[in-house]
C-alpha cells in the first residue's frame, strides 16, 4: 500500500533496535485485541504497569492473547522492588515461572536500594530470565548526578541486563526530564557519550519527547511507556508520516 513513498528501512521483528516498549495500564482483552490488530507489528514488548498484575481479573486471558500474538510481557519493576523489600524474590520468580513470562523487570524507582544489591539480583535473574533494568527515581526532585547515571547503567549491563530503561514515569516528568517534561538534555548527552543508544530504553510517554528522542538518535531509537494509543502515532513518527517528522531525512526528488 505504500510502495509509492520512499519511507525509511525498519527492522523487523524480534527487533533488537528501534522497539517500542508498551505500557499497559490495564487493558482489556478487547483493547489488546484491537492494539494487535491496529498496530500489532509495532508493538515488541509489553510492560504490565508498577503492580497492576496481581489485581488484574483478565490476566491469564491477557497473557494468552499477547502469547498468541508472539509479543512479550513483562511486570512492572515496582512489584520487583516490593518482592525484594519484602523478601519475597523466590515467590515472584515462581509466579513468573507460573505465568509463562520469560521477560523481567528490575528497578528501584521507588525502593532505596544498593545498587550493589541490584546488580546481583540481576545476575541471579538474568540466568533464567530476559533481564530490562531500569536507572533513575520516581522522585522528580531527586537529581542524581550524570556520571552516577552512567556508572549504573554500564553495571547493570555488565550484571546481564539485555536493555538499560532509563526513567521517566508514565508521566514523563522525572527522572531523564524535569518536573514539567522538559529533557535534560545535557545529563541524555553524557549517558550516550559512554553508553551506547542501542542497549537503552529511554522512558518517552509525550510525543514532544518522541520526537526529539527521534530527531537525536534516529528512527530506531528505542523508547519506552509508550501508551496503546500512541503506539500507531510513534509509527508514523518513526517512519515520517506525520509533520513532525515529515522532513526527517527525507529523500528529495524533482516533482513527476
Amino acid at each position: 500500500m505504500t510502495s509509492f513513498l520512499d519511507l525509511p528501512a525498519r527492522s523487523s521483528k524480534p527487533r533488537e533496535h528501534g522497539i517500542t516498549h508498551v505500557l499497559d495500564r490495564g487493558l482489556s482483552v478487547a483493547e489488546v485485541d484491537g492494539l494487535m490488530e491496529v498496530a500489532g507489528d509495532s508493538v515488541d514488548v509489553v510492560k504490565l504497569g508498577w503492580g497492576t498484575a496481581p489485581v488484574t481479573g483478565n490476566l491469564t486471558a491477557k497473557l494468552e492473547r499477547y502469547a498468541r500474538h508472539g509479543v512479550p510481557v513483562v511486570l512492572g519493576g515496582t512489584l520487583t522492588e516490593i518482592a525484594l523489600r519484602q523478601g519475597r524474590i523466590d515467590g515472584l520468580v515462581a509466579y513468573l515461572r507460573e505465568l509463562g513470562l520469560r521477560h523481567v523487570e528490575v528497578s528501584d524507582g521507588t525502593v532505596t536500594l544498593e545498587h550493589a544489591v541490584k546488580c546481583e539480583l540481576i545476575e541471579r535473574l538474568a540466568r533464567e530470565f530476559v533481564v530490562f533494568s531500569e536507572v533513575g527515581s520516581k522522585d522528580a526532585d531527586y537529581i542524581m548526578a550524570p556520571y552516577r547515571w552512567v556508572e549504573q547503567i554500564q553495571a547493570e549491563l555488565r550484571a546481564g541486563s539485555w536493555k538499560v530503561i532509563t526513567e521517566a514515569r508514565e508521566g514523563g516528568n522525572a527522572g531523564i526530564y524535569r518536573a514539567d517534561g522538559e529533557i535534560r538534555m545535557g545529563l541524555v548527552d553524557e549517558i550516550v557519550h559512554a553508553v551506547s543508544p542501542e542497549v537503552l530504553i529511554f522512558e518517552a510517554p509525550r510525543k514532544e519527547q518522541q520526537v526529539w528522542f527521534l530527531r537525536r538518535f534516529g528512527i530506531e531509537c528505542n523508547l519506552g511507556n509508550i501508551v496503546p494509543d500512541e503506539v500507531l502515532s510513534l509509527e508514523t513518527l518513526r517512519l515520517g508520516l506525520r509533520a513532525d517528522t515529515a522532513l526527517l531525512d527525507a529523500p528529495r526528488r524533482p516533482p513527476q
